[in-house]
């Protein structure tokens, strides 16, 4: 064999060493990529629980202090932007209910809708005072990924529930 085909055949070698390799690479990337996707997602949407979340208990805090619940997150003073990369965040009070929105702006990402309820305390508490009123709060993920403003939670005669097509949040793992 010449010096010509012995390069030659060491550069052919080489070269599907590489291919190969790239191959592996390619599969590699493919196989992780759906994961990693979820991961940036899960990062994304948590967000959004974290700040619905916060605006409950912001709500009420309020409420404690003033008797009323906020009509802006603003003057909830707890320093939540009212929009994001990803979400707009916004509010929808009644004297006994508030509904707290974190509503995506990309179609891939979930929704969240909070909700606080004026309840009478004989709800929770036994021994409470007839007329003492209390709070309690709920917060619900969209079944579904979209930019569409998520089902409000009701309240049944004391019962809180998320809406059909949304799903509570318990623990902040969801």
């Amino acid at each position: 064999m010449s010096q010509q085909s012995s390069k030659s055949a060491s550069i052919e070698s080489n070269g599907c060493r590489w291919l190969v390799l790239l191959v592996v690479i390619g599969i590699f990337v493919l196989l992780v990529r759906p994961s990693f996707l979820n991961k940036v997602r899960n990062i994304k949407q948590a967000e959004a629980r974290d700040y619905v979340r916060s605006i409950n208990k912001g709500q009420q805090a309020y409420l404690a202090e003033k008797s009323v619940f906020s009509t802006s997150v603003k003057a909830l003073g707890i320093g939540i932007k009212t929009e994001t990369e990803n979400y707009k965040y916004s509010l929808v009070t009644t004297k006994k209910t508030t509904f707290n929105y974190g509503v995506s702006k990309q179609k891939d990402l979930k929704s969240y809708v909070g909700g606080v309820f004026v309840i009478p305390a004989t709800q929770v508490e036994l021994n409470a005072y007839k007329n003492k009123i209390t709070t309690t709060s709920i917060l619900c993920k969209a079944d579904s990924a979209g930019t569409i403003k998520p089902p409000e939670p009701t309240n049944q005669n004391g019962n809180i529930a998320c809406a059909t097509g949304t799903t509570e949040v318990r623990h902040g793992y969801h």
